[in-house]
């Protein structure tokens, strides 16, 4: 008790200090700033003024920095608030001409400093210096004029600032970096009748892919011959078949699921895919060095072919992972309200209804009867421990990576989720992992609900997972 009453006095008299000061100049200036803070709209516009500025590492940046946002605002308000419930700051002796209205709910710890520290940590993490700098020093002006203008004390801030630092750091266990290097691919041979303008090409792009028109434009001012095909909904498997049949090369646009679509069509017809980055994650694309539609068109003009593993469950081709378990549950779950609400707090939602309802599933796998929260199958080895791995140095192994997540009584709902999106920490003799080319499962309830790619469906009777090894031609930069 004598250590907490020494931090508040110490608290107190910091408060005084920073709000009774005299800052010509700024006595105007510092509210407005403050205020434009609320419900993190000064991040949200500051993500659309990165995303729109059509480079790929802020683009990302934005992205990162929305989906830290979504994660330290309800855990500061709804969690955080709740459980302290300090009182705000006196109001006595302060100035007027700094006040702004005092929020109603609890001081500690400080919503806006989490939020603030929150964007700027995950912008960080992908923006060069040139804009990670300015975005640092404009969350910390906020999270001090939050104590200047008398609304929190300055442990609200820090408590609020450390918060948003952890989640800012959290979102490259959700969403890993952009990868820097490629994989180990097979080079194949060139296109045969390869033109540099397009002629041939057929680029079937998804409209509803974030920056679909910057897609378009770019298509048509690299590859001034191909065809551009822009299509939407149930129709986009035909569409694609179609274009694979009359193409020399099959262009898709938008995100891994979409890829996916184009790979299936690609090796029904046996021709070459070129995969245009326009999704939200895109982890096909990056595995490829793809980070954008520009390098894409470049990928293509230099005539870079290479031969690359597809996987295949109950007759769908998968590029990343498939698998069943919590991760059906969760792609369900966001589906049914990101329409309304956005990607990434429709992903929050999902997870915390899930991690509420969620029960381990009854299933046979290669003969074993196992109970299971997560079965992870990934195209290829995958790096690092962990029932959601992310990266991987080959795209031609010829092997699947399989991960299981058994359930049991010594390993709760709460317990294993946390540890899937941990990476796997401390899932000790619950976890297992181990390399085939082939995979059988069956469930007791004669179906199965999977997902793979970001994509989920129901199928019959038994499953199984296999591999068609260096099947699946893509375009990627030469050497």
């Amino acid at each position: 008790m004598r250590l907490s009453s020494r931090l508040g006095r110490l608290d107190r008299r910091l408060f005084a200090m920073v709000a009774g000061a005299k800052l010509p100049g700024l006595e105007r200036l510092v509210p407005v700033l403050s205020r434009s803070a609320d419900n993190s709209l000064l991040w949200a516009g500051l993500a659309g003024a990165l995303a729109v500025s059509g480079r790929r590492p802020l683009r990302r940046a934005a992205t990162r920095g929305l989906l830290a946002v979504s994660l330290a605002s309800p855990l500061v308000n709804l969690v955080g608030k709740q459980a302290f419930g300090r009182t705000r700051p006196s109001l006595d002796g302060l100035p007027l001409r700094r006040m702004i209205k005092m929020p109603a709910s609890a001081s500690f710890p400080s919503g806006h400093s989490a939020s603030a520290a929150a964007f700027a940590t995950a912008v960080a993490v992908e923006a060069p210096a040139v804009v990670a700098a300015p975005v640092a020093l404009l969350a910390a002006a906020v999270c001090f004029s939050r104590v200047y203008t008398g609304v929190h004390y300055p442990g609200d801030v820090l408590a609020g600032a450390a918060i948003g630092v952890a989640t800012g750091l959290l979102t490259r266990r959700l969403w890993p970096e952009a990868v820097t290097g490629a994989p180990r691919v097979v080079t194949a041979p060139p296109v045969p009748g390869h033109d540099p303008d397009g002629q041939g090409v057929v680029a079937v792009i998804n409209p509803s892919a974030g920056g679909a028109p910057a897609v378009v434009a770019a298509v048509r001012s690299w590859l001034p011959k191909a065809e551009v095909v822009e299509v939407d909904g149930p129709d986009v498997a035909r569409v694609m078949d179609e274009a694979a049949a009359r193409a020399r090369v099959l262009a898709v646009a938008g995100g891994d699921g979409t890829a996916g679509c184009g790979a299936q069509a690609a090796l029904r017809y046996r021709k070459p895919l070129m995969i245009i980055p326009a999704g939200t994650l895109d982890h096909f694309a990056a595995a490829l060095g793809l980070r954008g539609p520009e390098d894409a068109m470049a990928a293509y003009r230099s005539g870079g072919v290479v031969a690359v593993d597809v996987g295949e469950v109950a007759g769908r081709i998968f590029l990343n992972n498939a698998g069943l378990g919590v991760y059906p549950q969760i792609v369900d779950r966001r589906e049914s309200v990101e329409q309304r609400i956005g990607k990434w707090p429709a992903l929050l939602w999902a997870l915390g209804r899930v991690l509420r309802t969620a029960e381990p599933e009854e299933v046979v796998v290669d003969g074993v009867p196992q109970r299971i929260w997560l079965l992870f199958v990934g195209n290829c080895r995958y790096d690092s421990r962990g029932a959601a791995p992310r990266l991987r140095r080959r795209l031609e192994d010829g092997l699947l990576d399989v991960r299981l997540l058994t359930a049991t009584s010594r390993l709760p709902r709460l317990r294993a989720l946390t540890s899937v999106l941990l990476g796997g920490i401390g899932l000790s003799r619950h976890y297992q992992q181990w390399q085939a080319d082939t995979l059988r499962l069956s469930s007791p309830s004669g179906t199965v609900r999977l997902a793979r790619d970001g994509e989920t469906f129901t199928v019959p009777g038994d499953v199984e997972f296999t591999k068609r090894p260096r099947s699946l031609l893509v375009i990627r930069p030469a050497g």
